[in-house]
């Protein structure tokens, strides 16, 4: 979503950039450890329950997977001592989960723990390290906190191609992530040789069919849909949702936007009756897998509601807005600047159909968010 000084035409709704978050790391099967056969059957329970989360989250049953980590944790620290690497790992593994769900103020303490674990046992350099700062950057990112998100993310890139190598895929990720981050800077430049480079390390280490694969082929087909290059844009996010729906399953939350950014990219040429059915898809699948009140649910109720105001179908539309609205003021908080451009949209809905103080009030609320936030970047 855009902040003040970001230019934005019209049809161009909310879309959903990809964050390639390392995912659910595993205690390895043998412990370097002096102890008896207790300790082994109880680091085996550890991984027993940290597959079953694993693949829960898979699925998008992050709440479901959420007690299977609280366990595994519990017995990490028991086992291991609270200072233990592998503890920092299923510390990093519950932030996950709880960011999944847009629990960002319950993820950032985890990560900061794992990341103070991780320094003081294994150095600065170390690729947990790398991975953790990764991580936490994007929960930055996600809450529009850039600036405290982008000198992680260099830091994780530098110590990823220092100490894996420049064709990794932890590179990919890497340079993925910092792209996302400079587009919601509008720093569109520099974000197309990022993208390019990631999907090239990604395809040559994966193959062409892997799910990082289409989350790079997203974000890409978002930046072209942006820049109204919309032939380029359409084959790749279709590419995406067939590669996502194969290896994934066509109830995953991924699949619900690729199918919410080729939905976007159908509304931004004006083509609505293409747009509908597949926004209406994607909200289904997210509501089912993520929850009611996700920010990804937000986001595809915003984008629904938009379309619905660019018909006049002004009565579908304003129910939206504010069940969007609701779900982001629970989530990110009452001030978030991501708030304002949803009270700037439902104020011009109230204009559409002549409520102007109900428009004036939400039209205050959002200056006066905006004033707090000032943005940190001015496309040229």
């Amino acid at each position: 979503m855009g902040g003040s000084g970001r230019r934005e035409p019209v049809g161009l709704l909310v879309c959903f950039a990809w964050l390639l978050l390392v995912g659910f790391v595993m205690t390895p099967p043998l412990m370097a450890l002096a102890q008896g056969s207790e300790t082994d059957g109880q680091l085996e329970e550890v991984r027993r329950l940290t597959r079953d989360a694993e693949r829960l989250s898979a699925a998008g049953r992050f709440s479901e997977a959420v007690p299977l980590v609280q366990r595994a944790l519990v017995i990490q620290e028991r086992t291991l001592g609270a200072q233990h690497p592998e503890v920092a790992k299923g510390i990093s593994n519950l932030a996950l989960l709880y960011a999944a769900q847009g629990k960002y103020p319950e993820a950032e303490p985890l990560y900061r723990r794992a990341l103070a674990i991780h320094e003081k046992t294994l150095g600065f350099e170390h690729p947990d390290v790398g991975t953790t700062l990764n991580n936490l950057a994007i929960l930055y990112s996600t809450q529009g906190r850039y600036a405290e998100a982008e000198p992680l993310y260099r830091r994780a890139l530098a110590i990823r191609a220092k100490i894996l190598g420049p064709e990794h895929p932890a590179v990919a990720a890497s340079l993925n992530n910092l792209a996302v981050l400079y587009r919601a800077q509008g720093r569109d430049v520099e974000v197309e040789p990022l993208y390019r480079r990631a999907l090239a390390i990604r395809e040559r280490a994966f193959g062409s069919q892997h799910p990082s694969v289409a989350a790079t082929l997203n974000n890409l087909a978002n930046l072209y849909g942006a820049e109204g290059r919309y032939a380029e844009a359409e084959p790749l996010l279709r590419r995406a949702v067939a590669i996502q729906e194969k290896t994934l399953g066509p109830g995953h939350p991924d699949v619900a936007r690729s199918i919410s950014n080729l939905a976007l990219l159908y509304a931004a040429q004006g083509k609505y009756p293409e747009a509908e059915p597949l926004y209406r898809r994607a909200l289904a699948i997210q509501e089912k897998s993520l929850g009611a009140e996700h920010p990804d649910v937000a986001t595809t109720l915003e984008n629904l509601a938009l379309l619905y105001s660019a018909q006049g179908k002004d009565a579908e539309a304003e129910p939206l807005y504010r069940r969007a609205l609701a779900i982001l003021e629970k989530i990110l908080g009452p001030e978030h600047p991501t708030v304002a451009v949803l009270l700037e949209r439902l104020a011009a809905q109230l204009r559409k159909t002549d409520r102007k103080a109900g428009a004036a009030e939400m039209e205050a609320r959002a200056t006066l968010i905006r004033a707090k936030h000032p943005p940190t970047h001015t496309p040229e």
